[in-house]
C-alpha cells in the first residue's frame, strides 16, 4: 500500500495506539475501567500485568475483537476501519487452530490478502514479501511443512513471518513467547526491534518483566487500569509493581 506524503506525516506524527476513557467488560465483569493511554509510535512497547489485569483485553478492545467495549479507540491516529491493513495482529498461540491442514507458507501468504483480497492470485512480489518474511524468521526451510506438525516454537516464528509479509505499520502481539524457548524469544526480539528501527511500531503482551527492562523502549502497566506507562525502566519499578502486583515480582539475579 503506497501513502501519500499528508499520511506519511500523519503516521510519524500519531501514536501507535491511543485509548480514550475505554471500559471493556468480559463475562459481565469490568475488565478495563476507564483507560485513558497513547503509545508512541516507532517503539517496542510491552503491556504487562497480573493475570486478569486487563492485557489481552486491551489489545483485544484496541482491535475490536471484543463486544462490549467503551469509550475511544485509535490506531496510528485514526479508527481501526480506516486503517485496517496497516495494522497485523498475532494472537495468542492456545487462540489459533492448530489442526487445520494448511502449510507454512499459505500461514504467511495471507499476509498479502488485506492488500489482494482472498480471491485474487497472488503476485511474483508476493511472493518475494512472503519468501523474505520468512527467511527473516528463519522458516523459509519449512515452507511446506503443515502447521501442525511444527513446535510451538516454529510456528510462533510463522505467525510472526505472517505480519512482516503484510507489512503493516503496526504489529500487535499477544503473548508471542509462550511456549518458545529462550533462543527463539531473543532471536524474535531481534526481529522486532528490527522492525522498529525502520520505522514501524510493535505492541507486545509480555509476562517477563526482566525482558521488558532488558530488551523494550516502552512498558504499560496494567491492573485493571494503568499503574504506569512510559520508558520501559521508569514502568518496571519496585515501587510500580508493588501497587500493581501487590508485591516485587523481580528479584536479583543469583
Amino acid at each position: 500500500m503506497t501513502l501519500t506524503a499528508n499520511e506519511k506525516q500523519q503516521a510519524v506524527q500519531a501514536p501507535a495506539l491511543a485509548l480514550d476513557r475505554v471500559s471493556a467488560s468480559y463475562g459481565g465483569r469490568t475488565v478495563l475501567d476507564d483507560v485513558t493511554l497513547e503509545i508512541p509510535a516507532g517503539l517496542l512497547t510491552a503491556v504487562v500485568g497480573p493475570n486478569g489485569a486487563g492485557k489481552s483485553t486491551l489489545v483485544k478492545a484496541a482491535l475490536g475483537l471484543m463486544p462490549a467495549v467503551r469509550g475511544r479507540v485509535r490506531l496510528l491516529g485514526e479508527p481501526l476501519k480506516q486503517v485496517r491493513r496497516r495494522v497485523a495482529y498475532v494472537p495468542q498461540q492456545d487462540s489459533v487452530a492448530q489442526d487445520f491442514p494448511i502449510t507454512a507458507v499459505e500461514v504467511v501468504e495471507m499476509g498479502r490478502f488485506p492488500h489482494r483480497g482472498w480471491l485474487r492470485r497472488l503476485t511474483r512480489e508476493d511472493d518475494d514479501l512472503v519468501a523474505a518474511a520468512m527467511d527473516e524468521v528463519g522458516v523459509l526451510d519449512l515452507a511446506k511443512q503443515p502447521i501442525d506438525e511444527l513446535s510451538g516454537g516454529q510456528r510462533q516464528r510463522v505467525f510472526l513471518a505472517r505480519a512482516l509479509a503484510q507489512q503493516a505499520d503496526l504489529v500487535i502481539l499477544d503473548e508471542p513467547f509462550t511456549a518458545v524457548d529462550a533462543r527463539t524469544e531473543s532471536a524474535l526480539l531481534d526481529v522486532l526491534s528490527g522492525l522498529c528501527a525502520r520505522g514501524r511500531s510493535v505492541i507486545a503482551v509480555h509476562h517477563d518483566l526482566r525482558t521488558v527492562q532488558e530488551r523494550f523502549d516502552h512498558a504499560v502497566l496494567l491492573a485493571g487500569t494503568v499503574v504506569a506507562d512510559g520508558p520501559a525502566g521508569t514502568v518496571v519499578t519496585p515501587a510500580n509493581l508493588e501497587r500493581a502486583y501487590g508485591l516485587t515480582p523481580l528479584s536479583p539475579r543469583t
